[in-house]
C-alpha cells in the first residue's frame, strides 16, 4: 500500500466513524425527544456530539470541508473544489 492508498483509507475510515457518531447523535436525540429526564441518555449524547465536532474538525483540518456552507474554514487555495467529494469517498 503506497502513501496515497493509506492517506485514502484513513480518510474512509475517519469519514465511517464521523457517519456513526451522526447516527448515533440522531438516535440519542430521538430517544431525548421520548425521554427528555433520562440522564445517562443526555451525558451520552454530550459525549457523542463531543467526539462528532472533534473528528469533523481534525477531519476538515486533514482533508478540507464537509460541507461548503461556511460551517468550515479553508485554507488557500479553494479546496472545495478538489476530489473526491466527502460523499463519495468508499464507494
Amino acid at each position: 500500500m503506497d502513501k496515497s492508498d493509506k492517506k485514502c483509507s484513513n480518510r474512509s475510515q475517519m469519514l465511517n466513524k464521523i457517519r456513526e457518531l451522526e447516527f448515533a447523535a440522531v438516535e440519542l436525540n430521538l430517544f431525548l425527544d421520548n425521554f427528555p429526564h433520562n440522564h445517562q441518555a443526555l451525558a451520552d449524547f454530550n459525549c457523542v456530539t463531543e467526539n462528532l465536532m472533534k473528528l469533523k474538525r481534525r477531519f476538515e483540518m486533514e482533508y478540507g470541508p464537509l460541507t461548503n456552507f461556511g460551517y468550515a474554514q479553508s485554507k488557500a487555495p479553494w479546496r472545495w473544489v478538489e476530489d473526491p467529494w466527502p460523499w463519495e469517498i468508499g464507494e
